[in-house]
């Protein structure tokens, strides 16, 4: 339903990382193929999600992990510490280099995890493109390693400007911190003679930022930022989670990490469209985009309808065909918020569990339903 709308951010990457861009399109096919033909088996993953640690050291309010309703916050202390070791992510990365995924390092807080930079120029050493997701608040102490590692992409969360991005992460001062990291990157890019990282800010619409998000345009243009992603709001009714328990029996598994996105929206849905229709309509020097790309119609139902579903039901989820997700406890799953493992790379090689039994189960089930009630605002619903 998305394709042709998303062309905008594919045509971005192209100019941006020719290379890139055709391999993703090249995996990209040999997904679909593996869909619809391979009954439950897939290629090699497009991209590979390694999910470094849980801890984070903000409370942003719409968290689905520490938010106002998160459910880490419930998790075991040694739960939360638990962590991959340096050489068993190193032994990963060794593994995933013969087929070169794109590598993404996500948390929790990924700068909280010892010795990210080392990782990261290890990915890149290998030949593999890596693209960090990052709150920012770290970033001024290790701008200089990022720029040297070779990091591809820093995807850095931004809300607003200093006050209200503050106030919904929980920690003053926060913001401008942030700028003082971008601004160091930027100069250590000018002065070594780099391109990259590229700097992606990405905002998270929600109840207490969505009446003044034309602030972050200015914030991207004085942080010299290659894109600006806007993010619809992922929210979840109650009912979508007594719904989804059947299929959790099904499969054996239990999807209780959507339950930090069961709230409201708390927002004026006509009034959001109509900024981000006015914010559309601008020339800037920085790519923009909104995403998931609705139009009007999708964009209300997507906001008022407690049982939303997207493309009046004829949606599917491809991504268990795309990515792998990487726990800190060494589980591959096939999403962030499913505790279904394929297997664990502790005790068995990513090869063989990427396209194991339960891989297979898991995805044969996923075809079979299109995709699961607790899917319905997933983004990676949408990037397929």
């Amino acid at each position: 339903m998305n394709l042709l709308r998303n062309a905008s951010r594919f045509y971005y990457k192209t100019l941006k990382q020719p290379a890139y861009a055709f391999r993703v399109l090249q995996k990209r096919l040999k997904g679909y193929a593996f869909y619809y033909l391979g009954r439950g088996k897939s290629s090699y993953p497009e991209a590979v999600t390694l999910f470094l640690t849980h801890k984070c050291n903000l409370r942003c309010k719409m968290c689905g992990q520490w938010g106002e309703g998160g459910v880490t916050k419930k998790d075991t202390s040694q739960h939360i510490r638990e962590e991959l070791s340096n050489s068993e992510l190193r032994s990963l990365i060794d593994e995933l280099a013969v087929f070169r995924p794109n590598i993404t390092l996500f948390g929790g807080e990924p700068l909280l995890y010892p010795a990210v930079p080392g990782l990261i120029a290890m990915i890149k050493q290998k030949g593999m493109h890596c693209l960090m997701i990052t709150n920012g608040s770290l970033l001024e102490k290790v701008a200089e390693e990022i720029v040297d590692s070779g990091l591809d992409e820093l995807n850095l969360s931004l809300d607003g400007k200093a006050e209200d991005h503050d106030r919904i992460r929980g920690l003053p001062g926060l913001f401008n911190r942030i700028m003082t990291g971008l601004q160091k990157v930027n100069y250590y890019k000018e002065k070594k003679g780099r391109k990259h990282p590229l700097i992606n800010l990405q905002c998270t619409i929600n109840r207490d930022n969505y009446r003044h998000l034309e602030q972050l345009l200015e914030v991207a243009s004085a942080a010299q930022v290659n894109s600006l992603t806007f993010h619809n709001l992922i929210f979840l009714d109650p009912s979508i989670i007594k719904e989804q328990k059947k299929y959790d029996q099904e499969l054996g598994c239990d999807s209780s990490a959507w339950e930090g996105f069961v709230f409201e929206p708390g927002m004026e849905a006509e009034q959001l469209f109509q900024e981000i229709t006015r914010i559309k309509s601008g020339t800037y020097p920085f790519s923009i985009d909104f995403y998931p790309n609705f139009n009007r119609e999708e964009f209300l139902d997507y906001y008022r309808n407690k049982n939303y579903r997207p493309g009046g039901g004829s949606a599917r989820c491809l991504s268990p065909w795309m990515v792998a997700y990487v726990f800190p406890d060494g589980e591959v799953r096939p999403c962030l918020n499913f505790n279904f493992s394929y297997g664990n790379i502790k005790s068995s090689r990513f090869k063989d569990i990427w396209n194991s039994s339960q891989a297979v189960k898991y995805r044969r089930a996923l075809k079979k339903n299109k995709l699961f009630p607790v899917c319905s605002r997933c983004t990676e619903l949408y990037r397929y």
